[in-house]
């Protein structure tokens, strides 16, 4: 009998030591916030004041002060950090820059994040003048900044923070296709996600780091091939594709968090309209034992910080006039979402292409080309602010016009429909052209069947040896991407038209109360 209490005693022992030895951490993790300090409507543009007196809006900073302190004081130990793309998207970041985005941020107390494309967006300078300004490592793992003189020997790939005793190492991931996304200049070489992840877990590891979250703004897809093909890897907080994770939703793309070779993945959608929330508990080795949570949505019931709401009304006093002003008015509600555009013909896509199209035909110009990846939002019915233009096109673009013959149009195509399966902006919203495309294809080796160009009042087959006059935005014909075929000298350019977005203004306030339409123009035939 005392041998049996004994060695009870010692079982309880054994279990009171293990639990003690568990390490639990809340993660709290934004992505792709693009300068959405105020709050958003469904569309995911800024909410106007009728949305707003009927609680129907979501998100903003002032919510996200609130929603994280609440996280914070019901987690044991918590961190903070962001998957990338806090840049772009609004007149804050026109107007501001990165400075709007590094105080807010400190004010909300990250603790890291990655670099995302379009921290690249106005170059490394911008970049950097964001990092001298916030009070928390901002990473990228997967790129040789050596030759940048603004990145390098500051830019750092991994680091390493405390939180209740315990280290944990954060590693940053960008898109490898940022050089074709966005400016980051001829200096700076990005590289393979998985290799440069594992360099930095075996640096780490060595270090005696045993939990490690990689902080990606490099996608849902490329996320789960960096959990399949490494080792040593707890956690990955995503970013780019904008994927809502979610165990109670059947708008999910997945679960939250998703399990890969072990790893667990999350991403939050997009915007500030959620908050990701994993709890993790590690065992005295670092190995995790389990993880749990969902993405808060931050919608009307949670409460907005006044005293953020007053800051944010203060930077707002500069840009109110501009993007109060109401330019048209639209019948319908105008599809512009990225899940839409990115893999097929879109109303937005049609708008903006034939907006393009319209201002300068009258040079010739018998063909648009418009990269989805430039529509950032769709539109409500009813009046239409310069502001909501742009937030649809935040991004300064100027129409470009060019010559090009029709074997290499139908070569941009073909890049154009190579990522679908990826929803990569890329996808080519077109005016003055239909085209169909068969999606069994491999990408770039006949992906696009047909093609036909408007001539008189109908549409004829393209002839690849004949020359044709195209309109696209500068990015774009600049070889933004992927459209490389678009660039070069040699093709009687002009990169220095009108603002994309004045150019949809005026569009729009010449239809009248405009209503959204497609037409077949694109057309997928597997």
């Amino acid at each position: 009998m005392i041998a049996r209490i004994l060695t009870s005693v010692a079982a309880l022992a054994l279990t009171a030591g293990a639990s003690a030895a568990e390490y639990r951490l809340t993660i709290l993790h934004t992505n792709d916030f693009h300068s959405r300090f105020e709050p958003i409507n469904k569309y995911d543009s800024t909410c106007d004041a009728e949305d707003q007196a009927e609680r129907k809006c979501f998100g903003g900073t002032a919510r996200l002060v609130t929603a994280i302190a609440d996280a914070r004081a019901r987690a044991e130990n918590a961190i903070l950090v962001d998957g990338g793309d806090q840049f772009q998207g609004s007149l804050f970041y026109t107007y501001y820059k990165g400075k709007a985005a590094a105080e807010f941020m400190n004010q909300l107390g990250y603790d890291g994040m990655t670099v995302g494309n379009h921290e690249f967006d106005d170059g490394p300078e911008v970049l950097r003048g964001f990092m001298d300004a916030v009070g928390f490592p901002v990473l990228m793992s997967n790129a040789d900044v050596s030759a940048e003189p603004a990145l390098a020997d500051v830019l750092k790939k991994s680091t390493v923070i405390e939180r209740g005793g315990e280290k944990i190492g954060l590693i940053g991931l960008t898109p490898e296709d940022t050089h074709e996304l966005a400016s980051p200049g001829k200096n700076v070489h990005f590289s393979d996600p998985v290799a440069a992840v594992q360099a930095e877990v075996d640096r780490l590891t060595a270090e005696g780091v045993n939990k490690i979250v990689v902080l990606s703004h490099s996608g849902y897809g490329v996320d789960q091939r960096v959990a399949a093909e490494t080792t040593g890897v707890d956690v990955i907080v995503g970013g780019h594709s904008n994927t809502y994770l979610s165990n109670t939703s059947e708008k999910a793309a997945g679960p939250y968090p998703t399990v890969v070779n072990g790893v667990r993945i999350v991403q939050a959608y997009a915007y500030g309209k959620f908050l990701g929330e994993l709890s993790v508990t590690f065992d005295d080795a670092g190995n995790v034992v389990s993880a749990e949570g969902e993405p808060l949505i931050m919608d009307a019931a949670v409460s907005e910080d006044a005293a953020t709401l007053d800051r944010i009304a203060e930077l707002a006093q500069p840009l109110d006039e501009i993007r109060n002003k109401v330019v048209a008015e639209t019948a319908e509600p105008v599809e512009g979402s990225r899940d839409v555009c990115r893999v097929q013909e879109c109303q937005m896509g049609n708008l903006v292409a034939d907006a393009m199209l319209d201002r300068v035909k009258d040079q010739g110009v018998t063909i648009a080309i418009a990269n989805s990846g430039g529509i950032r939002s769709s539109l409500d019915a009813g009046e239409v602010t310069m502001g909501e233009v742009l937030t649809i096109l935040p991004f300064q673009n100027t129409l470009s016009t060019f010559q090009i013959d029709g074997k290499t149009l139908v070569e941009a195509l073909e890049n154009g429909v190579s990522q679908v399966e990826d929803v990569k902006g890329r996808f080519p919203q077109v005016a003055g052209l239909k085209f169909s495309w068969d999606s069994s294809a491999a990408p770039n080796e006949g992906r696009v069947t047909e093609v036909m160009v408007a001539e008189g009042e109908g549409f004829v087959p393209i002839d690849p040896a004949k020359t044709y006059v195209v309109v696209t935005n500068d990015y774009v014909r600049n070889g933004g991407d992927g459209y490389a075929m678009f660039e070069g000298d040699d093709k009687n350019a002009y990169d220095f038209g009108p603002d994309l977005a004045d150019v949809l203004a005026e569009y729009l306030a010449a239809q009248g109360p405009y209503t959204p339409y497609t037409d077949g123009r694109i057309s997928r035939v597997k």
